[in-house]
């Protein structure tokens, strides 16, 4: 029996005939684990090379359509990939594997990280050192603009998206929610009534080299696996228990510790980050930096381009960086606890409730998704999205460059206008120019993200040995 007749057969036999075995995953899921550097877009190409070229386990169209429907669900698109993938392979518990494994080297390497940044942060030289760490990452979310941009604005509606998603949510504070939905709901209707501008590419491409993989071909095959067929039974018993271990924490906190305690609010803060924050990693990062520097006071701008660093250099989805958003939070008021103690249980409680969500979409949703294959309402939604996080990612690089180079703002709000412009007197020279390098490097040299990062940093450190900044 040929390869593509023995992937139909292995199909219609059901996924746990595929002939992978569980601890073949566990291996091949903690690899991708550990190589999930470079941002959404790094890491599902990693995945993709892997998953798809190299183990073959299922074909391309299955894999980007399982990418669309991540990246119309709130939260990081590639841990959501890795658990429906694993899903796909080895039903629940392959889904717990992968999306676990995805998330827990980064979960130790930003808990690490923040305890060192919380104790030794004022210390001159690791200050340096994150100084230096800001301007490189000021070049990547600008990379970001343009990689996303470059495949979601393929025609002048897409471009008006991104441009009105930009104005809305910089110039006049629209949340990050509406504009979202808005941009899914128009995108919804066109795409049903066949409008060709709303039927464009997601806005991560699947790197592809060579011959790409028929579902046929692969060794799930293209048929939908028994597992994979939507039940309502499946769906409440899944709701019902993803809804326990989400929930529950939550309302415990909020009974005993009452809803003014940090660790209430970051619960709920995280919650609701969890179901509103579409379009991937660095749209939820302009929307909750924003909140946790202006509105719950537990971070300063700098030091959220610090833990966005951290996110940056470490394996993991980048939205790790609400953990040290937590950390930092209860680091800082700790109540009963030692700071140590409350930083480390507020970072685990971010982390608890911002990934418990991403499992409840997976195995919810996924059977439902995968009877859509092909439905062109659903992949004109992606679009606009897509589209209209362009514009969101913009408003975060330009956020980040004005608290980053300039030490003063100034509040405008007149007109319906509601944003903060830099005065130009602040202009922190020596940030100014790393970030310019950082920029050139990336841009022009093609210098990658990881050596751009490493640079900043040891240049940072360099300047402060050499008295230039303290």
């Amino acid at each position: 029996m040929d390869a593509p007749t023995t992937a139909k057969v292995r199909g219609k036999l059901g996924a746990e005939q595929h002939g992978i075995s569980f601890g073949e995953a566990f291996q091949v899921w903690a690899r991708v684990a550990m190589l999930s550097f470079g941002g959404p877009a790094g890491q599902i190409a990693v995945m993709h090379r892997i998953i798809v070229e190299e183990k073959r386990w299922i074909g391309e169209n299955r894999f980007l359509h399982a990418l669309n429907y991540c990246m119309l669900l709130p939260g990081p698109e590639a841990q959501q990939l890795a658990t429906y993938i694993g899903w796909l392979m080895h039903r629940t518990l392959g889904g717990l594997l992968a999306g676990v494994l995805f998330v827990l080297p980064g979960v130790a390497a930003i808990m690490t990280l923040s305890i060192v940044y919380a104790l030794f942060g004022k210390v001159g030289i690791v200050a340096a050192l994150f100084f230096g760490l800001k301007a490189a990452v000021l070049a990547v979310v600008l990379q970001a603009v343009v990689r996303i941009g470059t495949k979601a604005l393929k025609n002048r509606i897409m471009v008006a998206l991104a441009a009105s998603a930009f104005v809305a949510i910089f110039f006049f504070g629209v949340p990050f929610p509406v504009i979202v939905l808005v941009a899914g709901a128009m995108g919804f209707i066109g795409g049903r009534a066949g409008v060709s501008a709303f039927q464009v590419g997601g806005g991560h491409a699947a790197a592809k080299d060579g011959k790409e993989v028929a579902d046929a071909d692969a060794l799930l095959g293209e048929e939908l696996p028994d597992h994979a067929r939507p039940t309502m039974v499946r769906a409440l018993r899944v709701s019902a228990v993803c809804l326990a271990l989400w929930l529950i924490p939550v309302a415990v906190l909020l009974a005993t510790l009452g809803p003014n305690n940090v660790f209430s609010r970051i619960a709920t803060f995280f919650s609701t980050m969890a179901v509103v924050t579409f379009g991937g990693a660095y749209a939820v990062l302009a929307y909750v930096a924003q909140q946790a520097v202006e509105n719950y006071g537990w971070l300063q701008p700098g030091e959220m381009l610090d833990g966005l660093g951290m996110a940056e250099t470490t394996p993991g989805p980048l939205i790790m960086v609400l953990q040290f958003v937590g950390f930092m939070g209860a680091f800082r008021d700790p109540g009963a606890l030692s700071p140590l103690t409350a930083g480390v249980l507020g970072g685990l409680l971010a982390t608890w409730v911002t990934f418990v969500p991403c499992f409840l979409f997976i195995f919810l949703g996924a059977p439902f998704i995968e009877v859509l294959r092909g439905n062109p309402a659903l992949h004109g939604a992606l679009s606009s999205i897509t589209a209209a996080v362009v514009g969101v990612v913009l408003n975060l690089a330009i956020w980040f460059a004005i608290h980053a180079v300039f030490r003063e703002m100034r509040p405008v709000r007149s007109f319906g206008l509601s944003f903060d412009a830099p005065v130009l007197a602040s202009v922190d020279v020596l940030a100014l120019l790393l970030s310019m390098a950082a920029i050139v490097a990336m841009f022009r040299f093609k210098v990658g993200m990881i050596p751009t990062l490493v640079a900043c940093s040891a240049s940072g450190v360099l300047l402060y040995m050499l008295g230039a900044i303290s």
